[in-house]
Parts: structure tokens; C-alpha cells; sequence
């Protein structure tokens, strides 16, 4: 006899023939408690006996959690209406697993694909937490979808018992598309051709996306589809409104009224140095000696300020793109044409308007003084960093005869030969790094990947940036500037213990709370060794991710107490900011942004760019699978870069390609992770895959859609930068394609170092840092992406090989049929619970 009043008991007596307590009845109940209550207190209180009404309770508790009407915590059950509501940003994997990135904070919550069926990767949303699972990590509830940033999507047409839709790449693979049968005919596409579609109605927790198609690529060839729908796949804007575009034409060149009230640096023989195919010239420098000795060093960079102003399309459009994105051979721009390449590019031979950092040094290299002004200048040549390059090497024929320029490039030289051993003074971190540049065919496939080399003139101008950025830093806090610092913060104590655990194995010390110098003492010590790369990368892997903030917490990598951006306001809107936000200081005006607008700001310009970086990343890592797919079956020689349980990572020498060799493909043995020495340790033979080892290995498949290159180990080389004994087993004795594993997406911590940065000047270090660091980082996301859906507990258990595989196989056949009945029951089952979850 039940004892509870239930305001639903009508429709729960029609549904159910055993009757327990409605969700009404639930919700009320821990509302008139006052306090989280567990399965089993439900129990109790509505004193059920039967063990099918105590199940069905506890479904019944699952599906409010799911459903977003409690927030379980622990073994606790509470109301979701007490819970706070985030704002958020959708990030989903190659895996089909998606977050949401809160704002304002580090942490995400994971949404369950019940709450990825209704949004795309990069939307917006408000999520509440609905539970935390057993390794700690929050789950959320989206409540409302508050921006849709995927418009139109490109992909592959397929079919499946009549019906025909759209299967997206990732990240939105997990969101077919299905289209008419009608449209499909009077479109004339057939399967396999790829199409662009424009969405009509989004996708619910219940029903596919609607669209329309708008345009049949069947004509275009893979590699000149992969951008336009990698920008379409991560919402990036890619066409300028027509009001922006007339509104950065109108613009014309600087007037009398444009110059009034700025300092005239026309006679300085100011100049650019950027990359041989630049298109936009955003900085330029000047130097003298000081009578009496030292340095003065002036920093021109545009003042796009002066064009795009507050609350015009303009810098509407500016601020939702928040950066430039450099994909390989194409840039997709933060501003139109008319500006980037045109007035806010300091062309040679004609009057541009800039903001200027103007710094005073010592003899030593000290800054001693600086002040920030807007100016006019009139730029004196175009360089290029190797024409520079060879002039400092003696080739006084490489740039331009003009004295006051020659003068004004040797005087930096020396100011930047000091500077070099400030920066080693303050132990900033030089990790070992390999740049790769790409040429091209004609129908946009890689012809080639190349090492390039940063040269003399790079190194000098990356620190006049630098100079600047900090001079910035410094003067927003003197005079309590509200603006947007680039943080980096000191490395989480759980990173440091993997770092120490593994350096201590390389016979040195790291302490608990490391500096700069620590780190910096083992690049030192190791960057002779062969293997550096991957040494380095395991360093990398233990670094936070930088951001924006209007917070100072000082930039950990570049060892600055105190660093922002403000060289870059062409491709960088956190540039701009700064820039409206100096001019404002100067005339005596409240600053622009501030305060909680601030901090809104610089999550959504962190989130921009992470963005941008992810979507040039895909590209990349598409091309060179799609670079790859000619070399099948062809033997190269590589080294390891990265270790994990379930394989190796390897970076092919001679190609700057990465892949993964899977662990039942090495050898005849049983290997277990150690993590410490970041190696795969043969328990029988005692054959050890370490970091920097050398491998020759096969290409044995590509993967385009899951960007994934499968490599067989043909043959281990070397240990610990000694030639293997070729007696050894050394050799994997049978080809065994993997299955199963774990997504890699390309994602080697130390390969993945091309220039995507056509049409504008080189990578700066501290972009080299950035992207380094994402890179490294990658593998730990694989290894967390493995976790949800792994069935066995997260624990680094042996793997057998194929070969130890195949003899338990045998030992197990005779259980084999008594698995698969007991699988088909278990499906019914699950398949009849579901129905009736559905119901609850």
C-alpha cells in the first residue's frame, strides 16, 4: 500500500501497472525536504518494497538527471533549479565528444550526446551541471542555445534505405543532415558528390536539422573543398557584410585633419621587415644611439584604431571574427582588403597613420624609458628578413643604399645582440623547434613540406615586439589601464610531477614549484641529446594554456611579470582593444571596456583564437594525410615523438609527417606503458620504445575523413641514440592493421610545426611557443578523449600483441557462443529499458 499523495498518480496509474512516485512528486518532495536526497532515502520516505518499483525509482532518478531536472551529486539528488547557469562555448573532437567550455573560467563541463544532438561545434550556450562522474569530471545540461555559429555545411551526400542527407566532417559528424529526396534530383547530385548546404532549422534533442542546398561541388577537386569546409564546419564568418566592405572603402588616404595632433615621424627613416610574399606591413622600426650611450627604439605599428571605430559594422564584423586565420596558402582576414592590405599596411613611399611605442635603453639593453603617442610616418624601404639576413652577413649590395637606413639596421643589430643574452639572463625558454613550410601543386595538394629556419633579421624584430609588448604591459599597470594582458600561468602541480618523474630518469633534478630557470636548465642540459625534440615536448606538455584576461598574471613561458599584445592590430582584435585603450589614457578619457565587459572580452577573444587555431590545424593535418595517401606502402625512417599505451608516435624525417604505429604492430611481445620514462617496455623480450628512438616504418593506411595515418614498424634502428644490435628482436613479425584505437588525429606533440602564415610576416616565437604548446598537448587530450568511452576501468593495464591475442583467442572459443547469447539477451534487454526510459 503506497503512502504518498502523487499529484500525477491518474497518468502514472494509465502508464504503469506498478506505480512509483512521478517526477512532480520527486521534485516537491526534495523542495519540501530542504536538502539533497539519495536513492535510497527516496526509498524510505515513499516506503517502496518491491525491487522492480526500487529500479524503476532509480531510472526514473537517471532520467531527471538527463533531462536536466536534478543535478546529482554523488550519491545525492538535488534540484537543478538550485544550480548556477554558465555560459558557454561548444568544443567537439574528431571523436564526436563535446564540452562546454565555461566562460570566464578553466573549467568545462562534458555534455552527454543526448545534449550534442542539438548543437554544433563553437555554439553558444547556457549549461547547468547536471553530475559528476567517478573521475571527477562535471557533466552538463544545456539550457538554452543562445548563438548558432554553423550557417551552412559542406559535405558528402549519402543514402541509407532510400532516405538521403549529409554526412559533415568532424567536428560535426555527429550532426547528419537529411534532404529531400526532391532536392536531391533537381540539384542533379548523386552519392558521393560533395554539396553546400544552408541550414533551415537546427537540430533538437529529438529531430535531425532541415537545409537546402545551395551549391554541388561535384566539379571540385578534395583539396580545393577542404578549406572553404573547414571554415564552413567551425563557423568561422568568411564574407565580409556589404555594409563592412563599403564602410572600409570610404576611407581615404591620411589628410591634414587625420595628421592634426600627431607627432610627424616623416623624416625618421622608419622601416619594414616582414617575409618575402608579404601582403600587409602592420610594424616598423628604427634605432639610434643616445648621446651619451645607449638606445632609443621606435616601434611604429598601424593605428587601425583611427579606421575601425565602436558600434560600426566595421568593428562589429571585427570583433565576432576576433582574428586573422591563417590556413595554408589562404588567409581568412580579421578586416577587409581596403584596411589590411591598404591604409593599415605601412606601405613604402607613402604618409601612414600609426601608434607608436618609443623606448629608451641603456647600454646594457635595460629599458629605462618609454611613451606611447599616435604619429604619421612615411616608411623608407620594404625589407624582407633574409635580404636583411644576408646584409648582416656582409652582402652590403642585398638592401637598399640609403644611409640613414643602413645606420639605423646596424644600430639594431647590436642593440639585438645585447638583448639575445638579457633574454638567456631571464632564462626565457628556448625549446628545440623545427619549422615546416609547404609548396603547393596546382590543385592545392602539398608538393612539398620544407624546414625553414628563422634567420638573424627574424630573431631581431621578434624582440623590438617584444620590447613593445611589455612596454605596454607596464604602462596599462603604472597607469591603471583596463585592457587585455596575454596570460600565462605557472604549470599545475599534477604537470610538474610527470615532468619530475621524467627527468629525474634522465639523471636530473626539477623542483615541486619550478621557475623559468628550471626549465630552462634541462633544455640546456638535453638539447644536444637526439631525442631533444621529444624531451622538449614532454616539457611543453606540462604548460598551461595561454589566454586573455584583464587580470595581470604575468606571461610564464616568456618570463615576464607582466605582458600583452600590441604589435598586431591588423590580424589581432585584443590589439585594437589596447590600442583605443592607450589613446583614451592620453586624452584624458575613461577607457572603453572595462570591468566585467572586459572579462566577457577576453573569453571570447581566447575562445577566437582558439578557433582559428583549431580550424587551421584541420587543414593541415587533412593535407598532409592527403599528402601521404601516395606514399602507401612505402618504407621511411622516423623518430618517436610520443609514447602512450595504446602506441607509438612517429615523425618521418626526410617529410615532417607524424603517425601512429599501434602497439599489437610491435613485435612479439607483451608491452606495458611506463609513464614515468614515457616508454613501451617489453615484458618478456625486453624490447623498450622510448622518446627519440628510430624507427623504420611502412605507411600502411590513410584515414582523410578521421585524418589519421596508420604506420607498420618494419624495424627499431635505435635506443637511446645507440644503433640497435641487429640480432635483437627488433623486427614486428606480422602485419596486423590496428582496430579500435583511439583517435589520433594527427595529433604528434612536436611535428605539427608548419608556416600557415601565407601572405603576411613569418611566425614570432612566442607564436612558436603557443602552437608548440597546443601541439604537445594534444596527445593528453587523445588519452582523455579514450576515457569516456572506455569500457574496462581507466587504469594503464598491459596490452597484448597480435600475437599473444590470437593464442588467448583460441583458449576462449569454447566460451564464445555462450558470450553472444548472453549479448543478444543483454541488447533485448537494454533496447526494452530504453523504450521505457524514454517513457520516464
Amino acid at each position: 500500500m503506497k503512502n504518498w499523495v502523487d499529484p500525477e498518480a491518474k497518468a502514472e496509474a494509465e502508464r504503469y501497472d506498478n506505480p512509483i512516485p512521478s517526477r512532480v512528486l520527486i521534485l516537491e518532495t526534495i523542495e519540501n525536504k530542504k536538502q539533497p536526497l539519495s536513492h535510497s532515502e527516496f526509498v524510505e520516505i515513499f516506503e517502496i518494497a518491491d525491487q522492480k518499483s526500487i529500479e524503476a525509482l532509480s531510472h526514473r532518478l537517471s532520467a531527471m538527471v538527463r533531462d536536466g531536472q536534478l543535478m546529482k551529486d554523488g550519491f545525492k539528488f538535488q534540484l537543478m533549479a538550485d544550480q548556477p547557469t554558465f555560459d558557454a562555448t561548444v568544443y567537439i573532437n574528431s571523436k564526436g565528444l563535446g564540452s562546454a567550455s565555461l566562460d570566464g573560467k578553466k573549467d568545462e563541463m562534458l555534455l552527454p550526446e543526448r545534449e550534442l544532438r542539438q548543437v554544433f561545434h563553437g555554439d553558444r550556450v547556457k549549461v547547468q551541471q547536471t553530475s559528476v562522474d567517478r573521475k571527477g569530471k562535471a557533466w552538463g545540461f544545456i539550457t538554452e542555445i543562445t548563438q548558432r555559429r554553423v550557417k551552412q555545411v559542406i559535405g558528402k551526400l549519402a543514402e541509407f534505405e532510400g532516405e538521403f542527407f549529409i554526412q559533415p566532417a568532424a567536428p560535426n559528424a555527429h550532426q547528419p543532415i537529411p534532404l529531400e529526396k526532391e532536392l536531391v534530383e533537381h540539384a542533379t547530385v548523386k552519392v558521393g558528390d560533395f554539396v553546400r548546404v544552408e541550414i533551415d532549422d537546427y537540430p533538437t534533442r529529438d529531430e535531425f536539422a532541415t537545409a537546402h542546398i545551395v551549391q554541388s561541388m561535384a566539379d571540385k577537386a578534395d583539396t580545393e573543398i577542404i578549406i572553404p569546409q573547414t571554415i564552413l564546419e567551425f563557423g568561422l564568418p568568411f564574407e565580409f557584410p556589404e555594409a563592412v566592405i563599403k564602410e572600409a572603402e570610404n576611407f581615404k588616404e591620411p589628410n591634414a585633419k587625420d595628421i592634426q595632433g600627431r607627432i610627424d615621424l616623416r623624416n625618421l627613416p622608419l622601416v619594414t621587415i616582414d617575409g618575402e610574399d608579404a601582403r600587409d606591413f602592420d610594424d616598423a622600426v628604427y634605432a639610434e644611439k643616445r648621446p651619451g650611450g645607449g638606445y632609443r627604439v621606435v616601434v611604429a605599428i598601424a593605428d587601425v584604431s583611427h579606421y575601425v571605430r565602436t558600434d560600426k559594422p566595421l568593428d562589429d564584423e571585427a570583433q565576432e571574427r576576433g582574428t586573422s586565420v591563417y590556413f595554408p596558402h589562404f588567409v581568412l582576414p580579421m578586416l577587409p582588403e581596403a584596411l589590411s592590405n591598404g591604409l593599415c599596411s605601412l606601405n613604402p613611399s607613402v604618409d601612414r597613420l600609426c601608434m607608436v611605442c618609443d623606448l629608451k635603453l641603456s647600454r646594457a639593453g635595460k629599458v629605462t624609458g618609454y611613451e606611447f603617442y599616435p604619429s604619421v610616418m612615411h616608411s623608407k624601404a620594404r625589407l624582407t628578413y633574409d635580404k636583411v639576413a644576408q646584409y648582416f652577413e656582409g652582402d652590403s649590395a642585398a638592401i637598399t643604399e640609403d644611409r640613414d637606413v643602413r645606420k639605423s639596421l646596424n644600430t639594431l643589430f647590436q642593440l639585438y645582440q645585447t638583448l639575445k643574452g638579457l633574454r638567456a639572463e631571464r632564462h626565457a625558454m628556448e625549446f628545440e623547434t623545427v619549422e615546416t613550410y609547404m609548396t603547393f601543386d596546382e590543385l592545392g595538394g602539398i608538393k612539398e613540406i620544407l624546414p625553414r629556419s628563422r634567420n638573424e633579421a627574424h630573431k631581431l624584430i621578434e624582440e623590438c615586439m617584444l620590447l613593445a609588448n611589455v612596454a605596454a604591459a607596464e604602462y596599462a599597470l603604472k597607469n591603471d589601464i583596463p585592457m587585455l594582458y596575454r596570460v600565462h600561468e605557472p604549470p599545475e602541480f599534477s604537470r610538474i610531477q610527470k615532468v619530475r618523474d621524467f627527468v629525474k630518469l634522465l639523471g636530473l633534478t626539477f623542483p615541486e614549484q619550478p621557475t623559468q630557470k628550471d626549465y630552462q636548465a634541462v633544455i640546456e642540459a638535453t638539447k644536444d641529446r637526439i631525442d631533444a625534440p621529444s624531451i622538449h615536448s614532454v616539457l611543453l606538455r606540462s604548460m598551461m594554456q595561454a589566454y586573455y584576461g584583464p587580470n595581470n598574471a604575468g606571461h610564464f613561458g616568456l618570463a615576464y611579470e607582466a605582458y600583452t599584445h600590441f604589435t598586431s592590430p591588423i590580424r589581432r582584435y585584443p590589439d585594437l582593444l589596447l590600442h583605443r585603450a592607450i589613446k583614451a589614457h592620453l586624452q584624458h578619457k575613461p577607457s572603453p571596456l572595462s570591468g566585467g565587459a572586459l572579462e566577457e572580452a577576453g573569453t571570447h577573444f581566447s575562445a577566437t583564437e582558439r578557433r582559428a587555431d583549431e580550424a587551421s590545424r584541420s587543414v593541415t593535418t587533412w593535407l598532409k594525410c592527403h599528402y601521404m595517401k601516395q606514399h602507401i606502402g612505402e618504407e621511411f625512417v622516423g623518430s618517436i615523438s610520443a609514447t602512450a599505451e595504446f602506441g607509438l608516435f612517429v615523425t618521418l624525417k626526410d617529410l615532417y609527417v607524424d603517425g601512429m604505429v599501434h602497439v599489437s604492430q610491435l613485435g612479439d611481445d607483451y608491452f606495458v606503458y611506463d609513464q614515468a620514462s614515457q616508454s613501451l617496455v617489453g615484458q618478456n623480450r625486453g624490447q623498450v620504445f622510448s622518446l627519440g628512438d628510430d624507427v623504420r616504418i611502412k605507411v600502411a593506411g590513410v584515414n582523410l575523413e578521421e585524418r589519421k595515418i596508420d604506420f607498420e614498424l618494419i624495424q627499431q634502428l635505435s635506443h637511446g641514440g645507440r644503433a640497435i644490435r641487429s640480432r635483437a628482436p627488433r623486427v614486428a613479425k606480422e602485419s596486423v592493421k590496428p582496430t579500435g584505437r583511439p583517435n589520433t588525429s594527427q595529433a604528434n606533440p612536436t611535428a605539427q610545426r608548419q608556416n600557415t602564415r601565407t601572405a603576411t610576416k613569418p611566425i614570432t616565437k612566442e607564436e612558436v611557443f603557443d602552437r608548440m604548446f597546443k601541439e604537445a598537448s594534444e596527445i593528453i587530450t587523445i588519452e582523455d578523449d579514450r576515457q569516456p568511452v572506455r569500457k574496462k576501468k581507466a587504469k594503464s593495464k598491459p596490452v597484448n600483441s597480435a600475437k599473444k591475442a590470437e593464442k588467448k583467442s583460441t583458449a576462449k572459443s569454447a566460451e564464445a557462443k555462450a558470450k553472444d547469447k548472453a549479448k543478444k539477451k543483454a541488447k533485448a534487454k537494454k533496447k526494452k529499458a530504453n523504450a521505457k526510459s524514454k517513457l520516464d
